[in-house]
């Protein structure tokens, strides 16, 4: 899919806006949250950055309850996986692991599915919305392996294996020659319904993932959020905690955010460049 939008020039963080940032959050232990903006120099895209194409998300009503909507999600998200699994960490995720062997991070609380923090070897992740790497079975609980899963799908659609046969579409929706011809995977154990153990829309976050996130903020002298517009209900949650303990809050995002107004500082840049430039100010 291609686009005519102009790609939008961002400014790199000043200085001013670096030194007023490493101040408020220099000799405290610090929370970090991470949205999609932090995966973008990775090659995953952003759906909800500027110039991001609109978005129609399959809900999970309708993952659940149509079987034409499970094989057009599993074609699609086959694709996506191996978008994510041959994705690397970037250096804000570098940067963020860094910090965290350094003790000045107490943990990384993340709206991604890509498992790039664990992979660039930050060692505390909550993972709000679920990871990409496992699938679960809905009916007796089961979990796999995507790989194995995708291993699976691939014998079972040999056109998976030829990617110019379908088009992909910026929310999962592909046109896979008939799509009823399509084989979705099953569990193994039990044959019911399996879905990427990820929250989709209409979902609630898991309920000890939201406590854990709260109790990183809880736990943190100051709040960092890197490259969240903050729209999903999660997020503005915990920049909620931050305020009524009124910890700093610093947020480093192109673009603006439901948060900005309640930040400390807020820094209208790249995270990889900003959090490199930032994380050498807190070191000194």
């Amino acid at each position: 899919m291609t686009t005519n939008a102009p790609v939008r020039e961002w400014p790199l963080a000043s200085a001013i806006e670096l030194d007023e940032a490493a101040e408020v959050l220099r000799g405290r232990r610090i929370a970090v949250l991470t949205g999609a903006g932090v995966s973008t120099d990775s090659g995953i895209p952003d759906y909800r950055g500027d110039g991001a194409p609109p978005r129609n998300p399959m809900t999970f009503q309708q993952f659940l309850i149509d079987a034409e909507y499970r094989k057009r999600y599993w074609a699609g998200s086959h694709l996506g996986w191996r978008h994510f699994s041959g994705a690397s960490p970037n250096s804000t995720h570098r940067t963020l692991a860094e910090l965290e062997s350094a003790g000045l991070v107490n943990g990384i609380i993340t709206q991604n599915v890509d498992g790039l923090h664990l992979r660039a070897g930050s060692q505390r992740v909550v993972d709000l919305h679920g990871t990409m790497d496992r699938v679960r079975c809905l009916t007796c609980g089961q979990t796999f392996a995507r790989a194995d899963v995708a291993e699976r799908m691939t014998r079972a659609n040999p056109l998976l294996d030829k990617p110019d046969s379908f088009e992909l579409g910026p929310d999962g929706d592909v046109a896979y020659g008939r799509i009823s011809d399509f084989v979705t995977p099953d569990c193994s154990v039990c044959g019911g319904i399996l879905k990427p153990d990820i929250v989709f829309f209409g979902e609630f976050i898991p309920t000890e993932k939201f406590t854990e996130a709260t109790a990183l903020v809880r736990a943190a002298g100051a709040l960092l959020i890197a490259g969240s517009s903050l729209v999903v209900n999660s997020g503005i949650r915990l920049l909620d905690q931050a305020a009524k303990r009124r910890i700093p809050v610093v947020i480093v995002n192109r673009g603006a955010t439901k948060g900005d107004s309640r930040a400390t500082v807020k820094i209208d840049a790249g995270t990889s460049e900003t959090l490199t430039e930032l994380a050498g100010r807190l070191s000194r």
